[in-house]
């Protein structure tokens, strides 16, 4: 079960979704900044993986390559939730919650961000297709993630494994609080479900590696 999510700076006021609306920003009050939880995997393994494994920053369309929080009122329609922001761009904060994931999983001994000079086994690409709230038909809001993956050999170039995770919830309430919580519901669970794939797909790859003559 994921934790709440941590909540970085206060602010009071309100969201308003009318139709294809989002409320405005109230008396220029500063934005309210959200982070979320990072998932604590179970990882069923003897001991943590000997390879080591660098983690890019996913691409992503332009819409959700921002700190602002997307929200589509229409279905081609991309507007941004009022007063409320990430606490990092969104594709900078997946990856963050990707180190954390695999550092709290417990799995392996070595997990970065790809920096320069850093390198490892393994390389995890990604693609960040979806990290959005949606108007539904029912008129709530639901949460959309989609993150494709994609593990690579680092001498060879080679693609490993590759899998798309995708993730919904939907928001108790239009408030931004809610809001955010939603998006650790359909997010976490699947980190967490990327992380055991990860380690899955990379040690079973190391096997069939070392046992060629």
């Amino acid at each position: 079960m994921m934790q709440s999510f941590r909540w970085l700076a206060a602010g009071a006021f309100a969201l308003a979704l009318g139709g294809c609306s989002v409320g405005l920003i109230q008396g220029g009050e500063p934005d309210d900044l959200y982070d979320l939880t990072p998932a604590h995997p179970d990882i069923a393994r003897a001991a943590p993986v000997s390879w080591q494994l660098v983690i890019e920053e996913p691409s992503s369309p332009n819409s959700i390559d921002t700190d602002r929080i997307a929200i589509r009122p229409a279905p081609r329609e991309v507007k941004y939730v009022a007063g409320a922001k990430w606490a990092d761009r969104a594709p900078a904060l997946i990856q963050t919650l990707l180190v954390e994931t695999f550092e709290n999983s417990g799995g392996i001994i070595a997990v970065g961000r790809r920096v320069i000079g850093l390198s490892g086994d393994y390389i995890l690409k990604s693609d960040l297709r979806a990290f959005e709230a949606e108007r539904t038909a029912e008129g709530k809001t639901a949460i959309h993630f989609r993150l494709h993956a994609k593990l690579l050999r680092v001498l060879s170039g080679t693609i490993i494994a590759s899998r798309s995770f995708d993730g919904v919830a939907t928001a108790a309430s239009d408030q931004p609080r809610d809001i955010v919580a939603a998006f650790d519901q359909a997010v976490g669970p699947r980190l967490a479900e990327l992380v055991t794939w990860t380690l899955r797909e990379g040690e079973a790859f190391e096997t069939r590696r070392l046992a060629r003559p």
